[in-house]
């Protein structure tokens, strides 16, 4: 995908979010805290890391200043209703500071924390790469729990296999 216009990548990045939110409104609030291995994020560290380092570090980053993520634990939030809260309230600072670019920002050179450069549209496709890959693991996670998620595009797969029958 290449981005064109903030305004084009915003509705864009809004259709991304709101299949995210439909898998979040489904999170069991008794399940937050599940981990398919000790050690690794849970299901809400999950949802704290994306609304994290979308705004510490990518919006950070595309408004010109440094990295700010320091980590999804649960001293940011806890409890589900908590950790919905969070997610949405940092999705919106995000956003805000997306918006007030220009679309000459797109092809501007940004500083990542590793030190590389990369212009703001590609900076801008990474952010929603790394949200789509953590919602797969979400996916992943309320599949083990034998919650039933929705498809990602009207049919699920064994919806469209049966539909070819």
């Amino acid at each position: 995908m290449e981005i064109t216009s903030i305004q084009s990548f915003l509705n864009y990045y809004s259709r991304i979010r709101e299949r995210t939110n439909r898998l979040v409104r489904i999170v069991p609030a008794e399940h937050i805290d599940f981990a398919y291995m000790e050690g690794k994020f849970t299901i809400g560290d999950q949802i704290r890391h994306i609304a994290s380092i979308e705004r510490y570090l990518f919006a950070e980053i595309i408004a010109g200043r440094k990295n700010r993520y320091q980590g999804c634990g649960k001293e940011l939030a806890d409890g589900y209703d908590n950790i919905v809260k969070y997610f949405n309230r940092l999705h919106s600072e995000s956003i805000a500071i997306i918006s007030s670019l220009s679309t000459d920002d797109l092809d501007r050179k940004y500083t990542t924390p590793d030190n590389s450069k990369i212009a703001g549209g590609k900076w801008l496709r990474a952010l929603i790469e790394h949200e789509i890959h953590h919602r797969a693991q979400l996916y992943l996670y309320l599949n083990m729990l034998n919650v039933t998620t929705p498809p990602m595009f009207g049919l699920s797969a064994e919806e469209v296999q049966k539909s070819v029958l």
